[in-house]
């Protein structure tokens, strides 16, 4: 029996199929790579795409855009100015005016970009959100996602020689969906469900994240017996930990922990550590007043969180934040490039360009010991070194050391009772992280499949038929 499992994650989604005769294939959702992003691009017109296609056309509509944020209109209001002379017929004298909110809408805006909504499923106070003046519940915003993955599964599934349509389905979830609220598993999957169905992902059975990766890990390593593993799944938005006891195909999960951390928030560490030096933070700003020169520190903070998240950086193309930048261009040597760096990634919209070499970067410190973030559009090319790296990540390596912690606790277990310690998701690869990992079980830490474990463990779960709690 064959089976498909879609890994529907928070910053990367992925789809695997599990063929009868044992192999698993990777659904090949973008042109060069099976790895999708987890992202709708929606225009006025309401026409969508998704995936990298989604992010290129919000680059593109925002290279060079001016944006102009105009005061909304929140209501209408009268003030009693006049009375009537008595004896009159004549009503009371008012003036009505507008009443204008904060200058929050950008009129020119081609399209919106929705990514990391996974996040926002578990969160029963989060149940829409405004699209152009129309209001789109969280569903609809991921249902073109799983639209997509579902059409380019039965493309494949024909490429293979297999019927079309999807028979078992496994769909991945994590042990936790986000947010403090009591019900926000039941909610999150709720609403992921009814996105399938929209999508036509019919007969579909949850299995979670952390099982899935460890399954898959197990039926590589040939391990079918008894044993308990922890499996750390630290992908880009979240850090997973579940330690399970596996019997046979038989799996109990003992305990779970995690962390809202994962490798956007250490890319956002690198960037505001080596590049926000290099884009004018920390200068003077200089400018003619009535009687002295004034002297003060560029307000670079207006600034960061903009940076940060290349999502709604193309915000930052407004006057309010062009005109001190194009002021302090003018001044001399390289106080002046800096903030031409910085005028040009704002006004090009190229944070997701910096974003992916800092991705990049990083995957390379892994395997030496220095890198340079390379950025030649902005004039950039710093040196990083590894120690340098890890220095910066010491407080995400510390939380990471808590949360095993926690694991072991919730399961009553000592370090020296988990047989295998499972790491997954990207961020894993980062040496320091595997660290962390092979202090506290030395020889019982593996690696395995980092972007594609849980994917194939939730195909092999559909095709052997496997159950896990709520369907």
């Amino acid at each position: 029996m064959d089976g498909v499992g879609i890994d529907f994650g928070t910053s990367n989604s992925l789809a695997a199929i599990h063929a009868g005769s044992g192999t698993t294939r990777l659904v090949p959702l973008e042109d060069e790579t099976p790895v999708m992003p987890t992202a709708t691009y929606m225009d006025r017109e309401f026409h969508t795409r998704t995936g990298q296609a989604a992010i290129d056309q919000y680059i593109e509509d925002n290279r060079g855009r001016t944006v102009e944020l105009v005061p909304e209109v929140v209501g209408e209001a009268s003030l009693l100015v006049g009375q009537a002379p008595a004896g009159s017929r004549a009503g009371p004298e008012t003036s009505s005016h507008k009443v204008y909110g904060p200058a929050m809408e950008d009129h020119g805006l081609p399209g919106r970009l929705f990514r990391g909504i996974k996040r926002l499923l578990g969160d029963p106070g989060t149940r829409r959100l405004m699209v152009f003046g129309k209001p789109y519940r969280l569903v609809a915003l991921i249902t073109p996602v799983l639209l997509r993955m579902r059409q380019e599964i039965e493309a494949e599934r024909r490429e293979m020689g297999l019927p079309a349509q999807i028979g078992e389905l496994r769909i991945g979830h994590p042990v936790h969906f986000e947010g403090r609220d009591e019900h926000r598993d039941a909610t999150g999957l709720a609403r992921l469900e009814e996105a399938c169905g929209y999508a036509g992902l019919k007969n579909l059975k949850f299995y979670p994240e952390p099982v899935a990766a460890t399954l898959s890990w197990r039926r590589e390593a040939g391990a079918e017996h008894r044993g308990t593993a922890l499996t750390v799944d630290f992908g880009g938005g979240t850090l997973d930990l579940a330690i399970l006891r596996f019997d046979g195909d038989d799996a109990r999960i003992l305990s779970t922990a995690g962390e809202g951390l994962g490798g956007d928030f250490i890319d956002q560490l690198v960037f505001r550590e080596f590049l926000f030096p290099l884009l004018g933070k920390g200068e003077i700003w200089r400018r003619a007043g009535d009687e002295r020169v004034i002297e003060t520190r560029f307000p670079f903070e207006q600034y960061e969180d903009l940076l940060l998240n290349w999502t709604v950086g193309y915000t930052l193309n407004q006057n309010r934040y062009r005109a001190p930048v194009m002021d302090c261009m003018r001044m001399p040597g390289e106080s002046g490039h800096k903030f031409r760096r910085l005028f040009e990634l704002m006004t090009r919209n190229l944070g997701y360009l910096v974003f992916e070499e800092i991705r990049q970067a990083k995957a390379r410190l892994s395997e030496a010991d220095a890198t340079h973030i390379d950025l030649p559009d902005l004039d950039i090319d710093v040196r990083v070194t590894r120690g340098e790296f890890e220095a910066l990540i010491a407080g995400v390596l510390e939380r990471l050391d808590g949360a095993v912690q926690r694991a072991l606790d919730g399961a009553g277990l000592r370090a020296d009772e988990i047989d295998v310690v499972v790491r997954t998701g990207g961020s894993s690869l980062i040496p320091a992280v595997r660290g962390v990992l092979e202090r506290r079980f030395p020889d019982r830490v593996v690696e395995h499949d980092p972007f594609t474990s849980v994917g194939e463990g939730l195909a092999i779960a559909a095709a052997q038929g496997l159950e896990f709690g709520r369907r």
